[in-house]
């Protein structure tokens, strides 16, 4: 459903660093340059499903600031994987939020996850599910 997920970020090289780190954990890639017809940088980390997340200069040169209520959850192999997510953003950066990592009751039953806001205040989730 979802083609791409973007976030604004005062500091390109900042994000790039902490991203890298961060989403690497997760087996992406490094990001791609891109520079918008704007002038403006944009980090494109690129998924093998087709999804992408976007780390961008706010195009109308406001400072990036972070959507409240939002959250952009990144899929995790398993419960390690959800630690070594929320371990990567605190080691590069990022500040540990809500309860620190484990089970929870949801609607899907008990996942596993933890919450972090990257470098510019971002919320990000790690999550794992479990098969049914």
């Amino acid at each position: 459903m979802l083609f791409h997920t973007m976030v604004g970020s005062n500091d390109i090289e900042r994000s790039r660093r902490f991203y890298d780190a961060l989403l690497g954990a997760l087996g992406a890639g490094e990001a791609t340059l891109n520079i918008a017809g704007s002038g403006h940088t944009r980090l494109f980390y690129r998924n093998a499903g087709g999804t992408n997340f976007i780390v961008s200069q706010p195009i109308d040169d406001e400072p990036a600031t972070v959507a409240n209520g939002s959250t952009v959850a990144f899929s995790c192999d398993s419960p390690e994987q959800v630690d070594l997510f929320h371990r990567t953003a605190v080691a590069n950066g990022g500040i540990s939020i809500e309860d620190g990592p484990g089970p929870r009751e949801s609607a899907m039953g008990t996942v596993h996850l933890a919450y972090v806001r990257d470098p510019d205040g971002n919320k990000l989730c790690g999550i794992h599910i479990p098969a049914q």
